[in-house]
């Protein structure tokens, strides 16, 4: 596969994510599953920039890591410190058990969902330049 093949598949994996979570946010009540997808749509677009700018690709989950990576092409990703902040534990506490409490709520899912689209306006916008 190209490298514009693959930032494309990256891309479509990362709306797939994105669009699934937003289309069953109304009426789920599956809040935590929710956020995951979230989360996974900020890692994919992370990693799709990634691709795109040849910079060092890691098999990682954690947010905060990636977007350090994406700054070393540019620094405006920091501007994104909240968000990936924010939806980064969601890929650990909805996948395992864990020994503290792990619900999630509407209203952070709602948050989740908006980081998200944060994230996935930036990147896009900046790969469509």
């Amino acid at each position: 596969m190209n490298l514009e093949a693959s930032v494309k598949e990256w891309l479509k994996k990362a709306r797939e994510d994105f669009d699934f979570a937003s289309s069953i946010l109304p009426d789920t009540t599956f809040f935590a599953q929710v956020c995951f997808h979230f989360q996974q749509s900020a890692e994919k677009y992370l990693k799709a920039y990634i691709i795109e700018r040849d910079l060092e690709f890691k098999k990682i989950h954690d947010l905060r890591k990636l977007l350090k990576i994406c700054e070393k092409a540019n620094q405006l990703f920091s501007e994104l410190t909240n968000e990936c902040d924010f939806l980064s534990p969601f890929y650990i506490d909805t996948r395992y058990p864990v020994h503290w409490p792990s619900s999630v709520s509407q209203k952070e899912t709602l948050a989740a969902q908006e980081a998200a689209r944060k994230i996935k306006d930036f990147v896009e916008k900046l790969l469509k330049g």
